[in-house]
């Protein structure tokens, strides 16, 4: 199957519907909480002042980008669904900043505008079909950003997904019961997630993804490939080693 092939699929990540009923589900307060240090994080990783651009790649609800621009940050955020960028936009407004949206594929995304840093955050990479797919986003991040520019991923990898594997969890969030259940694909390539969501009215919503898993030293090759000129992995966004004691994936790549 060709690349334009593949990307013509509809893949279960393009559809409004698995977002409108999973997104309060996996963005939960904690997630919200943290953003703005998350935020100020990725300012002072890439160095960044007031006024600079930064492309958030896979903005979703807008919960990092509202937060960078906060900060005096030229924000553009890019999602493949409409309905997350209308979120987006309201949240914005209502925090009184400005974002620019734009509703695209991340794989096949291109812009005239270059940046000063691009970011990927909570395990917003790894979905695609093939390893084909997933390199072209990265290459079209690569492709935006400007000579010198900082790409800063936040992923789950092969590594984590060892440490912090647990076969599955009950809570209730957001008015569901929700009911996880989680298996290996493979040698460690990818982690299956099942979510199965039900109401007190016996309503049940069930969806099945996987994520291809990718060590941090294979990921940071494939980012050199991709033709940036560094890339290092940490263990968390105050840029602790990357060992036992991670707690996430950290990759910032130079290009």
């Amino acid at each position: 199957m060709s690349c334009k092939d593949q990307c013509s699929k509809t893949e279960w990540f393009e559809k409004e519907d698995f977002w409108i009923n999973f997104a309060p589900i996996m963005f939960d307060d904690a997630r919200w909480a943290e953003a703005p240090d998350v935020a100020e994080y990725v300012m002072k990783i890439a160095g960044l002042k007031a006024g600079d651009s930064v492309l958030d790649a896979g903005c979703g609800l807008g919960r990092i980008s509202v937060e960078l621009a906060a900060l005096g940050l030229d924000v553009t955020g890019v999602d493949i669904i409409q309905a997350e960028l209308d979120a987006a936009r309201e949240s914005a407004e209502a925090e009184g900043v400005c974002l620019k949206l734009i509703n695209a594929d991340l794989r096949t995304f291109k812009s005239d505008t270059k940046f000063d840093c691009a970011v990927n955050l909570y395990t917003s990479f790894g979905y695609c079909d093939t390893v084909e797919e997933d390199m072209m986003i990265l290459k079209s991040i690569y492709d935006s950003l400007k000579a010198g520019g900082i790409f800063i991923l936040e992923c789950t990898s092969r590594e984590s997904a060892v440490k912090y594997f647990t076969k599955g969890e009950e809570f209730d969030r957001a008015g569901w019961h929700v009911h996880t259940e989680f298996g290996v694909v493979g040698a460690w390539e990818g982690l299956r997630s099942k979510w199965v969501l039900t109401d007190d009215k016996g309503k049940k919503i069930e969806h099945e993804f996987v994520q291809r898993l990718y060590s941090a030293s294979n990921l940071c090759e494939r980012l050199l490939e991709c033709g940036f000129s560094s890339a290092k992995a940490y263990g968390d966004f105050d840029l602790s080693p990357y060992d036992q004691d991670l707690r996430t994936m950290i990759i910032v790549a130079k290009k």
